[in-house]
């Protein structure tokens, strides 16, 4: 369907439940939090993009406290929504990158430029959804994955997805809540990274310190300004995917300052 074709049909499918339920005489806070979870899923199912399915699923609240049919709600309701990115978002995780799904088939071919064993072992570090872990499992079928989410519902939709539970192909990937940063990297092969161009720094030092010789450091869309790259994967529509392998090399002038030093001298094993 066109757009705005979906939203329209969205918003019109939890309007038309929001009468039905009030009609059939359910209360006006059961009536209203129904049918904005439908519209929440329809719009996730019906609409491509993500700002489109941002759209579809707040127009019916947006247009409910518009008319004014709001004033029959209690004011405590409004606060579900911040609860619920409470749950979504823990204060750990604030300073990490929001919910970026990797696109479909994007990682198609990461496997000419950064080769692995089989059965060797690759981490999504910030799996949300799972939409990276199915890259990869097309990328690596041979591969052990691994993926660490600290949000527990994200987690757990992510571990269900896995499953097949929540529709499409089942992956073999075990699913773990686990901070990225506190967690132990050196057992991996390949650590892959959608984070953002602040937490890069961060992601970097810790990839020096912990991976072992040979593995890989993947980051889609964000490049580590501090190192040379390997390799530039280009994937579905121009987006790239940043391959740094270890002992990683440091661009001639580029700036060392985040990185922990002994001695005077940096700690990460850099080649240069």
């Amino acid at each position: 369907m066109a757009w705005p074709f979906t939203a329209l049909l969205v918003w019109a499918a939890a309007w038309a439940l929001d009468a039905v339920l009030r009609g059939a005489g359910a209360p006006a806070p059961v009536a209203f939090a129904l049918a904005a979870l439908l519209g929440a899923a329809a719009a996730t199912r019906l609409a491509a993009a993500r700002w489109r399915r941002l759209i579809a699923a707040l127009g019916f609240p947006l247009s409910y406290a518009a008319s004014g049919a709001a004033a029959s709600l209690p004011a405590a309701l409004w606060l579900l929504p911040l609860a619920a990115l409470w749950l979504l978002y823990p204060l750990r995780s604030w300073r990490d990158a929001p919910l970026f799904p990797t696109p479909p088939g994007m990682l198609d071919g990461l496997a000419a430029l950064a080769p692995l064993a089989p059965g060797a072992r690759v981490v999504d570090a910030g799996c949300g959804l799972g939409d990276g872990l199915r890259a990869l499992h097309r990328a690596y079928p041979q591969a052990r994955l691994d993926g660490w989410e600290w949000s527990w519902p994200l987690r757990l939709a992510c571990a269900l997805r896995c499953r097949g539970w929540l529709g499409g192909a089942r992956v073999p990937a075990r699913v773990e809540r686990r901070d990225i940063w506190a967690a132990d990297w050196s057992r991996h092969d390949l650590v892959y990274l959608f984070q953002r161009p602040e937490s890069m720094p961060r992601a970097v030092d810790k990839a020096g310190r912990e991976l072992r010789p040979g593995a890989w450091l993947a980051s889609l869309e964000f490049e580590a300004a501090a190192l040379q790259p390997d390799a530039v994967h280009v994937g579905a529509g121009g987006r790239r995917v940043w391959l740094y392998r270890a002992p990683f090399s440091r661009r001639r002038g580029a700036q060392a300052s985040s990185e922990p030093r002994v001695d005077g001298r940096s700690a990460l094993p850099w080649d240069e």
